[in-house]
């Protein structure tokens, strides 16, 4: 076969891989939410304890994070001092411990369905939280964007069939704190030259959420978990779902090196409206049209943003690295699905 002929095969190889890794990032992502709702919900497993569960998490992850990157030593770790560790990386363990413990509690609350309409406000908090700390530069155009998906939301939330006003306040408690993590993410490592992928954040942050999520699970938790004498550590459950959120992170790690920011986003909308289609036709939530109508406009919202936001990647792009250029997808990436590559 001729050079050109060799060329398409490359070029069909690369889009293949690129699906490849798509489809299996949704796959993960879909997995880990369906299956902390399964393991939370008093309806399901009926094991109500959300710090549990997400010191778990953090517990499996950071032990696989280290045996890649200092048995394995596939993945380089950052060089960094117990100084930069304790001013930066704390505090943001700290914002993703209670990130974490709120989201996977609102799962005891929520539908499926409904916290991924509520996850659409994460725009709305980044840059709110951006312009508060002067990373985003206000523009009434997009404050009006914003103004728009908050809106949808609201009516979203007005059609919900099982509205349930403290699981409401702890997924909007959850985006808070994940939308602060993501700007105190560029503030104290990003502009100190310091860049985190899944694995190496997973090393650095996941010991210290532990750490943190400790303090109130002796509290709340442990006194009712010493109580149940029926409780018996299902390793096949947790563990299953604890790889399955370590795999998240592995899957995340290839997107945003293999394909493009608009790829993503794409991948991103596509999970989303399949967990709304699950939510309402496997695990039988209600999904009414109000709900509907107004996701409708909080995504045409979203989208426009994502728009917005990958306009100014490419002008970026064209004046970057490839690395840099990759560094700026995947926040992109993460700010779009916040939260899920731990499991909430």
């Amino acid at each position: 076969m001729g050079k050109g002929g060799a060329l398409s095969e490359s070029v069909i190889k690369k889009i293949l891989l690129s699906y490849a890794y798509v489809g299996i990032w949704i796959f993960l992502s879909f997995t880990v939410i369906v299956y902390n709702k399964f393991i939370l919900d008093k309806k399901m497993y009926n094991w109500p304890f959300p710090i549990s569960l997400t010191m778990i998490h953090m517990g499996f992850c950071s032990s696989l994070a280290f045996i890649i990157i200092r048995i394995f030593k596939l993945v380089e770790p950052v060089s960094m001092s117990k100084e930069l560790y304790i001013s930066s990386v704390l505090p943001i363990g700290a914002l993703y411990a209670f990130s974490l413990w709120l989201s996977n509690s609102a799962y005891i609350f929520l539908s499926v369905s409904f916290i991924q309409m509520l996850k659409a406000l994460m725009p709305v908090a980044v840059y709110s939280i951006g312009v508060l700390f002067k990373k985003e530069p206000f523009k009434s155009d997009t404050l009006f964007n914003m103004l728009s998906i908050s809106f949808g939301v609201a009516v979203a939330a007005y059609g919900e069939a099982q509205f349930n006003a403290w699981g409401v306040f702890l997924q909007l408690g959850a985006v808070a704190f994940e939308a602060t993590r993501l700007v105190m993410i560029q503030i104290l490592l990003t502009s100190k030259g310091i860049s985190l992928n899944p694995i190496t954040s997973l090393y650095y942050v996941a010991p210290c959420c532990f750490v943190f999520l400790l303090v109130p699970w002796v509290f709340v938790e442990y006194p009712i978990l010493k109580e149940t004498s029926t409780f018996r550590f299902d390793f096949l459950v947790f563990g299953t779902n604890s790889f399955c959120a370590f795999a998240l992170n592995l899957a995340v790690f290839l997107l945003v090196g293999k394909t493009s920011a608009l790829t993503m986003n794409v991948a991103g909308v596509v999970k989303d409206w399949l967990l709304i289609a699950f939510s309402w036709s496997v695990i039988k939530d209600t999904v009414t049209p109000i709900n509907l109508f107004g996701y409708g406009l909080a995504f045409l919202g979203v989208a426009y943003y994502n728009h917005s936001k990958l306009q100014a990647l490419k002008a970026k792009e064209s004046q970057k690295k490839p690395a840099e250029a990759d560094e700026e997808a995947g926040r992109l990436l993460e700010e779009k699905n916040a939260g899920d590559e731990s499991g909430k």
